[in-house]
């Protein structure tokens, strides 16, 4: 009867033991101890494969629908950055910069340290258009923002948008307040309308090389500027 040699391996019958052998038909009777079978490369992969398969599940579970306001990062710079995107607080007087607007959004120019993140905005232009966002790691790919893209005219082309985000967070505070600010809605009661908003200025550098202000004449810029309202916190129809 060979006995484990090894205290860093789990002692396992080999298939080839139970196959000759049989299993004993009395445990207390015929007393066995089983063989050493230690893990080859190729199992220690698998194993991990098939740990991390069942791990996943109620790791997306909690992630998606107990999402932390730094969503999912792994520097301190972008779990930053998520924060100031899933901000709930709504600002205050003192919080506006009222030098703020939409002409000033779109003077020319590096715009990276016109403004600060830390303040908030007050701006009205036409909107021209609206729609979902992509699933992003800021909200654990679970639920999407709405961009509202504005412009000093209904026609403006691309390059002359300033972009807006309504989040899934302030989303689901507007409904406490009576509020549908779901794509579809907003886009029905938005769409080439003068609008007032306010909301949060963050600058989103991922976009800074796709604005006309960071990248000018870039021939695919979509955007005006990487400053954004982002979250919106109001919505205000002028006509």
């Amino acid at each position: 009867m060979l006995r484990c040699k090894s205290r860093h391996f789990l002692c396992l019958q080999t298939v080839s033991d139970i196959a000759h052998n049989g299993f004993p038909f009395s445990i207390r009777r015929f007393p066995f101890i089983i063989t050493l079978v230690p893990f080859t490369k190729r199992q220690r992969i698998a194993f991990i494969l098939v740990l991390a398969a069942g791990l996943l599940p109620p790791g997306l579970f909690l992630l998606t629908h107990h999402c932390p306001a730094s969503g999912i990062a792994f520097t301190k710079e972008r779990r930053d950055l998520h924060r100031l995107k899933n901000r709930t607080t709504l600002p205050q007087a003192s919080d506006f910069d009222e030098r703020v607007a939409l002409s000033s959004l779109l003077q020319p120019g590096d715009d990276s340290a016109r403004w600060s993140s830390s303040r908030a905005a007050r701006i009205e232009g036409y909107v021209v258009s609206v729609a979902s966002a992509r699933t992003e790691l800021a909200n654990c790919y679970y639920g999407r923002d709405t961009h509202i893209h504005i412009a000093s005219q209904p026609d403006a082309p691309p390059r002359e948008h300033v972009v807006l985000e309504t989040t899934p967070r302030m989303e689901d505070w507007a409904r406490t307040q009576g509020w549908d600010w779901s794509e579809e809605t907003l886009e029905r009661q938005l769409l080439g309308r003068l609008v007032r908003f306010e909301g949060w200025l963050l600058f989103d550098s991922s976009h800074a090389r796709e604005s006309e202000n960071i990248a000018p004449g870039t021939p695919l810029n979509w955007r005006a500027t990487a400053w954004e309202i982002h979250p919106v916190t109001k919505i205000e129809v002028i006509r």
